[in-house]
């Protein structure tokens, strides 16, 4: 039946089913295929499976191997939504405000796809910008992270007080490795952005081989670069004030990732 649609958490497809907005001929449940349901180890990477739920990556054992991945599962909502809502659910539903998403790419993680040919690796930005989009009878299986063992931080803002849909979301990793630092905006874009200028800036300044750390008004700084690459001045005329507040919200989550990564 190729009309049917594959089915995990179901909280983004449901929910749009519950209000008529899609009429699947059929629904495919992938919650007993037990291989997707966990990770495992794999040349230094994490081979993450499609199904974990979030409540699942907000536990204490997978904090220790990805902490930027499991603050964004424990933001993603209420309880009920982490408990159902999986990882790949996030990716191939792309919606803006995935909380996985800015992580993924901050991390530049991979997705492997597995279909009636086999199986075939892209990256995540591809595949949510649409490059590479999922061919006929394609699942995607798992999501491949580095295990960097190197200081990374989640940061969200909400329109309310508790567990919400992000306004603006930032993801900050250092790679200590390759003296980089990785840094994805979410929630502002159709898909998270990576203001590579400022990236190359601050890692310029960070003393790799010392303390690495920061004056506060260099963080300042890139939290203002990050803001004005995701949020640049309109060609005739200011922003508006909807979009001012939103480049003053980006600036101050970039700045305290930035902070607490090199802390």
């Amino acid at each position: 039946m190729p009309a049917a649609v594959p089915v995990a958490g179901g909280t983004d497809l449901m929910s749009a089913v519950n209000s008529g907005l899609l009429r699947p001929a059929a629904l495919v449940g992938l919650g007993r295929i037990s291989e997707i349901r966990g990770w495992q180890y794999a040349d230094g990477n994490a081979l993450l499976g499609a199904c974990l739920t979030h409540a699942r990556m907000g536990r204490p054992d997978f904090a220790a191997l990805i902490p930027a991945l499991a603050m964004a599962a424990r933001a993603a909502g209420p309880p009920q939504v982490r408990n159902a809502g999986t990882l790949g659910g996030n990716i191939a539903s792309a919606a803006p405000t995935g909380d996985a998403l800015p992580v993924l790419a901050a991390l530049e993680a991979t997705v492997v796809l597995a279909g009636p040919d086999g199986t075939r690796e892209i990256a995540v930005s591809h595949l949510m910008a649409g490059l590479d989009p999922l061919r006929p009878g394609e699942l995607l299986a798992y999501v491949r992270a580095p295990l960097l063992h190197a200081p990374q931080t989640f940061l969200k803002a909400t329109a309310r007080t508790g567990p919400g849909r992000a306004t603006a979301s930032v993801a900050l990793v250092l790679d200590p490795a390759r003296r980089t630092v990785r840094c994805a905006i979410g929630a502002v874009a159709p898909m998270p952005l990576r203001p590579l200028e400022a990236e190359r800036w601050v890692a310029g300044l960070i003393d790799w081989d010392g303390s690495r750390t920061l004056e506060p008004e260099a963080c300042t700084a890139f939290g203002d670069y990050v803001s004005m690459a995701c949020i640049p001045d309109p060609a005739d005329g200011e922003l508006p004030p909807a979009l001012a507040h939103l480049r003053r919200t980006v600036a101050a989550l970039a700045r305290r990732a930035l902070g607490r990564a090199l802390s």
